[in-house]
Formats: C-alpha cells, sequence, structure tokens
C-alpha cells in the first residue's frame, strides 16, 4: 500500500543494579547520555533485543524484568519500547557505540539526559507502563 508511513521499532534497557545506580551510555556519535538501546532487528524478540543492544554498548549482560513505556519521535517516526533490566554479568566497558559507559545516581542520571531520554529512566523507577511521545528532545503534553 504506497503512502503508509513507514516506522522503526527500537529497544532500550534501563539497567538498574542493587544499589539503585542507572547504567547510562554516552553515545560516541552525538556524545548524548542514554540508557542503551538500538534498533530491533527482524526475527529478533523484544527481549533478545534488548540483551543484545544493552551488550554491544556496554559490556553488560541483563536479565529483561518488564516493559516500562512505549514512546514515539514524532518527527522521525521511531516507536522506543523501553524495558527495566538488571545487570548479570560483566563490567561496563566503552564500545564502538559508546564513548564512555557509567553507573550512576539516578538524579544523576536525570539531569545528564535530554527530557525526551530522562523521561524513560524516571518511567523505569515507576511502577506501571507508560506510553509518550516526543520531539526528539522534549516530551510533548
Amino acid at each position: 500500500m504506497s503512502g503508509t508511513p513507514m516506522h522503526s521499532v527500537s529497544v532500550a534497557g534501563v539497567v538498574v543494579d542493587l544499589r539503585g545506580r542507572i547504567l547510562l551510555i554516552q553515545r560516541r556519535d552525538n556524545q548524548h547520555w542514554e540508557p542503551p538501546g538500538g534498533v530491533l532487528e527482524l526475527g529478533e524478540t523484544f527481549d533478545e533485543g534488548v540483551r543484545r543492544e544493552v551488550l554491544e554498548e556496554t559490556g553488560i549482560t541483563v536479565d529483561v524484568e518488564r516493559l516500562t513505556g512505549a514512546y514515539k519521535n514524532l518527527p522521525r517516526g521511531i516507536v522506543a519500547l523501553v524495558f527495566r533490566c538488571r545487570p548479570v554479568d560483566g563490567e561496563p566497558v566503552a564500545t564502538d557505540e559508546s564513548v564512555s559507559v557509567q553507573w550512576v545516581d539516578p538524579q544523576e542520571a536525570l539531569v545528564r539526559m535530554a527530557p525526551a531520554y530522562a523521561v524513560r529512566v524516571a518511567d523505569a523507577l515507576g511502577d506501571h507502563a507508560e506510553f509518550r511521545a516526543h520531539d526528539g528532545v522534549n516530551v510533548l503534553s
């Protein structure tokens, strides 16, 4: 069907350790701080995608616990599904996609990120899944 809008689906993991710290990456391409994540591959389940992306970007193996939110970047047509995760193995290490990987206090995490990404961490610390739209930087009401 011609004229049908195309969307991209991505997944991200808000990884919370036993001390309550959040795992963040500083992206190599734009230097922004975000939870690790990326495009879901064809034939890949949501949890497989989250585990792969977190490992590729941080060196940390995770268990995926639950969906915490769905977010749409309206200008770019990207739908992101965000999951709360817990670390299982590994140490944070910079990769081809991340210039820095750090465990940070939740409040510090929120101030490092653009609002459209900070809300994902805040939502992951809550009790139920949220859904929101944003413009790539700011959450839209």
